[in-house]
């Protein structure tokens, strides 16, 4: 019984030391453990462009600055949507897959919604929307072959630091998201460009509402 709480403790107790540091994804440790190919470069912030900041809020979590770690708009469209647990698409922030990034595992699962919600709540009071933003930027998936982060992903699909993308780089990068296996950024399919395309323009109308990230404290 104690451990089951400890280790349901854990994650709230690994948020407050997430402030600073490098952490590392489930995903990752487990690539690891099994002897699979992880890259990963931990950049700051202030060393990714603003461009793919301001893309990636766009692509993935447009109310990113408003909310408090859950967009409760967002779920309840994306419940509406859906007829069933598979076919359940969007809603989650940012902040919900930096939580289950770092604790939880991947696959569609109520129970992990509910584990996750409550980690997200907490991040989203502890952390500020600036270290969520970077810690995203550095554990998200970002390539086919074990690149993790901006850094590894940009260098792998454009052969660039993610500091020197463009804004149709972004897009691509941000486009590769949430499976850049069979979304690959270097060799983006006609509808993944399209998709970049839109990226482009909800980037650039998103650049005033980002200052939550943008902005030095």
């Amino acid at each position: 019984m104690l451990a089951a709480l400890l280790l349901l403790l854990l994650p709230y107790l690994l948020t407050l030391l997430y402030t600073v540091g490098q952490p590392v994804s489930t995903l990752m440790l487990w690539r690891w453990v099994t002897g699979q190919r992880v890259e990963r470069i931990f950049v700051p912030l202030e060393n990714i462009s603003p461009v793919l900041v301001r893309t990636v809020i766009a692509a993935e979590d447009g109310r990113f600055c408003f909310h408090h770690g859950l967009d409760l708009k967002e779920i309840k469209n994306a419940l509406d949507d859906a007829e069933d647990l598979e076919d359940l698409r969007g809603g989650s922030t940012i902040t919900q897959q930096v939580a289950k990034n770092l604790f939880l595992w991947n696959g569609r699962s109520w129970v992990r919604k509910a584990v996750e919600a409550p980690i997200a709540l907490w991040m989203d009071l502890v952390l500020t929307k600036r270290r969520i933003l970077e810690l995203y930027l550095n554990i998200a998936e970002l390539g086919p072959d074990g690149e993790f982060g901006a850094e590894a992903g940009a260098r792998r699909a454009f052969n660039r630091s993610a500091r020197d993308l463009s804004s149709y780089q972004a897009a691509l990068l941000a486009a590769s998201l949430p499976n850049p296996v069979t979304r690959n950024a270097r060799s983006p399919g006609p509808g993944m460009r399209r998709l970049a395309g839109l990226y482009v323009g909800r980037a650039g109308r998103l650049e005033a509402t980002a200052n939550c990230v943008l902005r030095r404290h």
